[in-house]
This record gives C-alpha cells, sequence and structure tokens, in this order.
C-alpha cells in the first residue's frame, strides 16, 4: 500500500514529537541564539521529510531524509552542548538522545525500503 500522504509517514510523526519536546525544554533557555539554532533543527527533521515526499522521484526523496538524518545529528550535538552548558540535565539529555536515535533510524529504515 502506498503511503498518500507525508503525514501518514511514522517518520514524520516521530520528528514532530521530536520537535515539540525539544520546544518544550529549550523554551525558557536565555540563551537566544542556541534555543534558536536547536529548535530550527529540530524543526528540519519534519520538514524535510515533508518536502522530499512529494518530489519526482524516489531518489530525491532519499535526498531529503539523509538531510533529515543530519538535521537530527545537529539536535544530538546540540543536546550535548545543551547539557555541558548547564542547560538540561542528564534525564533531559537522555530523553532527547533516544528520541533523536529511534527518528534517526526509522528515517535510516524507510531509506532502505526505497532504495
Amino acid at each position: 500500500m502506498k503511503i498518500q500522504r507525508f503525514e501518514d509517514i511514522i517518520c514524520w510523526q516521530k520528528a514532530q514529537d521530536l520537535a515539540v519536546l525539544v520546544y518544550k525544554h529549550f523554551d525558557e533557555t536565555k540563551d537566544r541564539s542556541f534555543r534558536s539554532q536547536i529548535t530550527r533543527a529540530s524543526v528540519s527533521v519534519s520538514n524535510n521529510i515533508a518536502e522530499g515526499f512529494n518530489r519526482s522521484s524516489d531518489k530525491e526523496f532519499v535526498r531529503f531524509l539523509n538531510i533529515a538524518r543530519a538535521s537530527c545529528d545537529e539536535v544530538k550535538s546540540m543536546t550535548y552542548l545543551a547539557h555541558r552548558l548547564g542547560y538540561i540535565d542528564v534525564s533531559v539529555k537522555s530523553k532527547l538522545l533516544d528520541n533523536c536515535e529511534e527518528v534517526s533510524r526509522v528515517i535510516y529504515g524507510l531509506i532502505k525500503a526505497l532504495k
């Protein structure tokens, strides 16, 4: 069965959940530059999945899925930094990293299915 809408793609749904989690945990961070960068990176994950979905070929879709995975890695990197800077505690760090890993894994599964 072919997916008809990007909203039905599991990795898009999980990426949206990740963005909500990032916004929730960094909402009150005083470092505006940091907050802006990590929230933009988190939104980029689901946006690239959505944008790639309606491209003209699976090859193009895979390209956007790889960009989404890279944005997910950016969120991971910034999560480590946020913890080192004292913006989040270890439990939040673990939760964010686990979510990033899950999103990345599901995106990779979709990439493999499309190839």
